[in-house]
């Protein structure tokens, strides 16, 4: 499949875990499978495979740029020359670090980025940091004014959980979301 990820299928044990991981991250094996009435190992080695098949990508801390002094989030649509692919641009927007992530898109643009800045004059001068590119031959941004969902996961995983159960199976999951025990 051209190096894609597949859909990777799992069960309510797995987004159960998930679920517990992501609203304690700190907790740690052994009191996992004491919550989740499951051995030790069991749960080891479903952490195991979940990092392993890419399921679960980091156990790191959810860091808010707004409370670093970065109140400003924009996004911003970049079109680039074609000759040399989207690498070198790639690397260049790798070097900024108020870049959050960035992605090839379709559609008028190229490439897409989420980018942080402490006010709207320091977002010039990041934008201007991302033109200074040779590569990069226009941009368009779009400044957001307030985020009205947090990204997320865990209503995906309940999602992922509940079409992998057999028939007539319960899955009971805390996505975190107000009123939605899946």
């Amino acid at each position: 499949m051209n190096g894609e990820p597949r859909g990777v299928p799992i069960d309510d044990l797995d987004a159960r875990l998930i679920a517990l991981l992501a609203a304690e991250p700190r907790i740690g094996v052994l009191e996992c499978a004491r919550r989740l009435s499951v051995a030790r190992g069991t749960v080891q080695a479903r952490l195991d495979k979940l990092t392993d098949r890419g399921v679960i990508r980091g156990y790191g801390p959810e860091v808010s740029p707004a409370a670093l002094g970065f109140a400003v989030t924009a996004f911003v649509t970049l079109e680039i020359r074609q000759s040399r692919g989207h690498d070198p641009v790639t690397e260049h927007l790798a070097g900024i670090p108020e870049v959050l992530e960035a992605y090839t898109i379709t559609g008028s643009g190229d490439m897409s980025c989420r980018i942080v800045a402490r006010s709207n004059a320091d977002l010039q001068r990041v934008i201007d940091q991302i033109v200074s590119f040779p590569e990069i031959v226009r941009t368009s941004t779009i400044i957001a004014l307030a985020e009205q969902i947090r990204y997320r996961t865990l209503p995906l995983v309940a999602s992922a959980a509940r079409r992998a159960a057999p028939a007539g199976g319960t899955n009971r999951i805390d996505t975190g979301e107000p009123g939605t025990l899946a």
